[in-house]
């Protein structure tokens, strides 16, 4: 999932990263009503009067930590996409393309590791009933999400580094689309002004690169590879928008380890089934594999931390936090890949922090409230005859936090950090 992923829990109640972000413990019992997990805000008076720091001035949010470890956290994630995009072109370099078999081993290594320890955590049959009760979720978040990274890496067979990179920013009309047509999910009016700072940097960056010769070598097929990227970056919005639901209503270790799983099988049938002829006659050197296991680590890292930014934020503020990997890409082609590149690119970068910024001061507003034990969660509406699991149209409700005790694996912070 790497390379774009964003939001579908901006709404008007959650506008910005939670007071924590950083409690995963377990998720509600199997056998408690969906109905119960969602709660009015009016029956819990002691919720009414409080504040946050972004109550108390549209501008105290930017003097907390709290918004600068979003910040930093997003970046973070950008520079590890871009050092899994930068391992993949120097793969397509060498005429080594098998977007399945890159990944395969991605899934492999996250499922082991996450799968390890929700069974040490929940046990056998704690770990068996999460999978039999939700699994069909992980299923489709994990199809939408291997399908990403395989036509992303497909794509590099065809385009440049700059184009694909560029095209993700799609993958942020997506999520706002699926937020506002299927979650109810609501935008104010200054998140949308920091989401299209943001593209308008991207556009700058689009209009740099028709005017710049940025490589000497152009690739044979650029629109395939464009379109390949496009289907991606759809896919990714995808997987972000539901990946965001699930940590909030699941444990962290519990939503890798599932999605890690199916994973695993799915680029391991998809690998044997399109890309078997093609390995047994590529012999794969020593600096083959060594860009593969870097590839690995990066991606795998990167996995690991863009569950935290969701909890913090949203998927929204990490498709945002995304678009700076095309300035760090650019740092990479210039110093790789002898890219020339023009003045646009560094004021685009700086457009793209300042719209970051802006989308988190847009959510000032009514209804942003702290959830249970500090962490915000998906708010959804409820009336008789709405979908399942609560979510319809009508009365907003604030529902449940997915803890009901700590998580060792990420810990979690004191309320009397905002009190």
């Amino acid at each position: 999932m790497p390379h774009s992923a964003v939001s579908h829990g901006t709404d008007t109640t959650r506008a910005g990263p939670s007071a924590t972000g950083t409690d995963l413990g377990r998720p509600p019992k199997l056998d408690t009503p969906a109905t119960n997990l969602y709660t009015n805000d009016d029956d819990d008076p002691t919720d009414a009067d409080e504040t946050t720091p972004r109550h108390q001035s549209p501008f105290a949010y930017l003097t907390t930590r709290e918004f600068y470890l979003t910040l930093l956290l997003g970046q973070i994630l950008a520079i590890t996409n871009t050092a899994c995009s930068t391992f993949s072109a120097l793969l397509a370099d060498r005429d080594v393309s098998f977007p399945a078999f890159q990944t395969f081993f991605n899934y492999l290594l996250l499922s082991v590791i996450f799968t390890t320890y929700t069974i040490h955590r929940e046990g056998l049959r704690g770990w068996q009933e999460s999978l039999l009760d939700r699994g069909w979720k992980y299923l489709l978040l994990s199809l939408c999400d291997v399908e990403g990274n395989y036509f992303l890496v497909l794509a590099y067979r065809h385009t440049t580094l700059l184009s694909a990179q560029l095209i993700n920013f799609w993958a942020i009309a997506v999520v706002v689309l699926l937020s506002t047509t299927f979650l109810g999910v609501s935008y104010h009016r200054g998140q949308i002004l920091g989401i299209a700072i943001c593209i308008s940097g991207i556009l700058l960056l689009l209009l740099t690169d028709t005017t710049t010769d940025t490589q000497p070598d152009h690739p044979k097929s650029p629109l395939l590879g464009d379109l390949y990227a496009l289907l991606g970056a759809t896919t990714y919005g995808l997987a972000n928008t539901a990946e965001e639901i699930l940590v909030c209503t699941a444990p962290v270790a519990e939503v890798l380890a599932h999605m890690s799983l199916f994973g695993t099988v799915i680029t391991a049938v998809q690998s044997l089934c399109l890309e078997a002829p093609a390995l047994r006659t590529r012999s794969l050197d020593a600096e083959v594999l060594g860009y593969m296991a870097g590839y690995t680590l990066c991606l795998g890292a990167f996995y690991c931390l863009v569950p935290l930014l969701l909890r913090r934020a949203s998927a929204a503020f990490f498709n945002l936090s995304m678009l700076t990997m095309n300035c760090w890409g650019v740092v990479v082609g210039v110093l790789v890949f002898r890219y020339v590149v023009s003045w646009g690119y560094p004021v685009a970068f700086g457009l793209v922090v300042l719209g970051q910024g802006v989308y988190f001061l847009g959510g000032e507003g009514n209804g942003w409230k702290r959830g249970v034990r500090g962490v915000t969660t998906l708010e959804v509406e409820e009336e008789e005859g709405g979908i399942g699991g609560g979510i319809g149209k009508g009365k907003r409700k604030r529902g449940k936090s997915a803890s009901s005790e700590e998580d060792p694996l990420l810990g979690s912070e004191s309320d009397d950090d905002y009190d």
